[in-house]
């Protein structure tokens, strides 16, 4: 049977000061449409999958929220991890507690909080993906065709020969130099890494045993608990032992069993305001303006974030972001937004988390 599993643990730093540690950005209406990202995650997987087959991944502390934002969840389909270790053993939980319920179980992973605007494409890549790791012993990634030579992401370099439309991946890179970038641009056979995957919880715990031993070693404790009464307090003691690296790097950097897919999607991570502002409808100067209690004088390029019942009077600002949020006024270049994430570490010293 196929299953989705929606990582949903992150805080989502580089959204700071919208996303906070108590309500990250994956429970907030971040595109302004009056639903989370979250809830437009799971309503876009039910085109894949039954509800029943959709399981959320996160920290404990939101298994609430994520009961408040999808309400048709059984508690068995939130899947809590006591610390944040990473996409790696993540990724190895989730596969050893669906391959508990289903020795057959062959299922999506995804990210909660990106945008996919050609729906029906995506389902149908997803589909054939679905129907390859069912016959095949392999990891597929969907790769996204780049749009332009951005060094904000990882990239995939794949190989010509393709089965069914499906092709060998050759070697990932990590994010570029922009030179480079462009050059993967020009020469072409590269896509971006969106952390879209799909493979058999059997597959990847033959990988996670092959390739990183010591996340295998561990949770493999816990066979003959998943889906039972003792999973909880075995994974609240013994998930925090494991060790804190990506499934990029735990294992699909390392097998030789990864195909991909070239997709075009639609597709923004959502990572930053900048990407919010690509993708959100702009005025005739080119602002992203939420809120109807701005005044704007020379204002062009800009994101603008205040909340409902104040007046925000602006002038003259070229490429900012502002976000207002009540305790906290963010005023930010957006060509420096890398920097966000930088100044929070900043203010978790300084009012030791007040604010975070």
């Amino acid at each position: 049977m196929n299953y989705v599993a929606i990582m949903a643990g992150g805080v989502g730093s580089r959204f700071w000061p919208a996303s906070r540690e108590a309500r990250p950005k994956q429970f907030m209406d971040i595109l302004g449409v009056g639903k989370s990202l979250l809830r437009l995650t799971y309503e876009r997987f039910l085109q894949l999958v039954p509800a029943g087959h959709i399981y959320i991944v996160t920290h404990e502390m939101y298994r609430e929220l994520v009961h408040e934002h999808i309400p048709e969840l059984g508690r068995h389909q939130v899947i809590c991890e006591p610390s944040r270790n990473n996409t790696g053993p993540c990724v190895a939980y989730t596969a050893f507690r669906l391959h508990a319920l289903d020795p057959d179980a062959n299922f999506v992973t995804a990210p909660s909080d990106h945008v996919i605007l050609k729906e029906a494409v995506f389902t149908e890549h997803l589909q054939q993906a679905l129907s390859f790791t069912a016959e095949n012993e392999a990891i597929v990634t969907l790769g996204i065709t780049p749009t332009r030579p951005d060094t904000g992401y990882g990239y995939i370099q794949y190989q010509a020969e393709a089965r069914d439309g499906i092709h060998p991946v050759q070697r990932f890179l990590e994010k570029p130099d922009l030179a480079t970038a462009e050059q993967f641009l020009r020469t072409g056979g590269y896509l971006w890494n969106a952390g879209i995957f799909v493979w058999r919880a059997a597959t990847i715990l033959n990988s996670f045993r092959e390739l990183a031993p010591d996340i295998y070693r561990i949770l493999s404790e816990g066979e003959g608990l998943y889906n039972t009464a003792g999973e909880a307090a075995f994974i609240r003691q013994r998930y925090p032992d494991t060790p804190s690296i990506s499934v990029d790097y735990a294992i699909l950097e390392k097998s030789e069993a990864v195909y991909t897919i070239p997709a075009d999607i639609g597709w923004s991570d959502l990572g930053t305001w900048a990407s919010l502002h690509s993708e959100r409808e702009k005025d005739p100067a080119g602002n992203v303006v939420q809120s109807a209690g701005v005044l704007s004088y020379g204002v062009s390029n800009s994101l603008i974030r205040v909340p409902a019942g104040k007046l925000a009077v602006i002038k003259g600002l070229d490429d900012y972001i502002v976000v207002d949020e009540g305790d906290v006024l963010l005023i930010w270049p957006k060509s420096e937004e890398q920097g966000i994430k930088k100044v929070t570490q900043e203010v978790q010293e300084k009012t030791g988390g007040r604010y975070l």
